[in-house]
């Protein structure tokens, strides 16, 4: 599990819910439902942060959130 927070919106153009990683740029997902967004977007940071390792390019560190919520 990374540490990357995740912000999570409707979107009525997409039809769906969108989840971004605010910090690493361009790495976002769509889902049907949150859950399904934000599963989409681990893996999507995940090879994210692949991409980066492969080509050499740094990492950024996890920004902490302005506020957390537990579910």
């Amino acid at each position: 599990m990374n540490k990357y927070p995740i912000e999570i919106f409707w979107s009525d153009e997409d039809e769906g819910y969108i989840a971004i990683a605010p910090d690493l740029p361009g790495c976002n997902a769509w889902g049907r439902t949150e859950e399904e967004a934000i599963k989409e977007l681990h893996d999507a940071m995940d090879a994210w942060i692949t991409a980066c390792d492969k080509s050499g390019e740094p990492v950024p560190e996890p920004s902490k959130p302005l506020y957390a919520m537990t579910v």
